[in-house]
């Protein structure tokens, strides 16, 4: 038995240690938030936290985190609030079908929460692993811009 850490709660699974996190979140924990996308972590669709930082779970063994903590986008707010990254993307139109989104999200909390002020080609470069197949880069770069000034005010 393997026990994961997930957005606070503590769960049991009896999955292989080789086996993707993105299908024990899914298939097992019902966090479906978490999008299967090209199953080779390059597009970013599946992007959670662990420990704060952002990785693929389509390619992350179960036996990788073990005893970490993991964060999805069920469970990176509280739930009367959104988190400022969150509510930027809102702000910004920063998506249309939405589907990269939950990973586009993720990776920009780890991005902020290690350089709380990153200029264009920082972000640019920091988020190049994630991809939109709608295209509104420029929607999610001022999203993550507006998220940080946000972020900064409130600290």
């Amino acid at each position: 038995m393997i026990e994961l850490h997930v957005n606070g709660k503590t769960y049991t699974t009896g999955a292989p240690s080789e086996r993707p996190l993105l299908g024990v979140l899914r298939d097992e924990l019902g966090l479906t938030g978490t999008k299967y996308g090209c199953g080779e972590g390059v597009c970013g669709a599946c992007t959670v936290l662990v420990d704060g930082r952002a990785v693929r779970s389509c390619v992350t063994p179960l036996r990788a985190v073990v005893g970490r903590a993991i964060t999805t986008i069920e469970g990176l707010a509280p739930k009367d609030r959104l988190h400022p990254v969150q509510e930027a993307f809102l702000e910004a139109g920063a998506m249309q079908c939405g589907y990269c989104t939950p990973g586009m999200i993720l990776s920009a909390v780890a991005l902020l929460s290690r350089h709380p002020d990153p200029g264009i080609a920082e972000i640019v470069r920091f988020m190049d692993g994630n991809i939109c197949r709608c295209g509104v880069y420029s929607r999610i770069i001022a999203a993550i811009r507006s998220a940080a000034a946000k972020m900064r005010r409130t600290v």
